[in-house]
């Protein structure tokens, strides 16, 4: 009758056990998972840093693949769910906002030399400057964001 007793003790513990070790996995896998399509986004934007305006359209429809990839991690993790959602929408800002600079670019290209072009150029250089800051927001966001994951993930020092 003590092995009995011992085992109806025992074997809620160790369920217990192996149900919060499963969950942990499960945290780490779904981190390890968001924070890989993450890096993809950050790698490609290092990459292409002062491309020129065909790489920089390139680029903003890369980081739409990226957005939607990050939107496309099922997880399960509350917290985790809104980070996703965050970094989404990181992506989704730099990608308009390289967007909207490449399209300005490309405008302040083909500009004129006439004060029809002129005013083009300063319209052109405007839209650069707005989407340039921007972009720059986005970034501080995102670094922040990666700060906060990598704590929430086990990751910092």
């Amino acid at each position: 009758m003590f092995v009995w007793r011992k085992l109806i003790v025992i074997a809620p513990v160790s369920l217990s056990i192996a149900l919060l070790v499963s969950s942990c996995e499960d945290q780490i896998t779904q981190c390890q998972r968001l924070i890989q399509v993450v890096n993809a986004g950050n790698s490609l934007i290092e990459q292409n840093k002062g491309e020129q305006v065909v790489t920089s359209l390139q680029l903003s429809r890369d980081l739409q693949v990226i957005t939607k990839s990050l939107e496309a991690v099922n997880l399960t993790d509350p917290n985790l769910k809104e980070f996703q959602s965050n970094f989404a929408r990181i992506f989704e800002n730099l990608s308009q906002a390289i967007a909207k600079a490449s399209q300005a670019l490309s405008v302040a290209k083909n500009a004129e030399a006439s004060a029809a072009g002129r005013e083009q150029l300063q319209k052109a250089r405007t839209e650069i400057d707005t989407s340039l800051t921007s972009a720059e927001s986005a970034g501080q966001k995102s670094d922040a964001l990666v700060q906060d994951l990598n704590k929430y993930c086990g990751l910092s020092e």
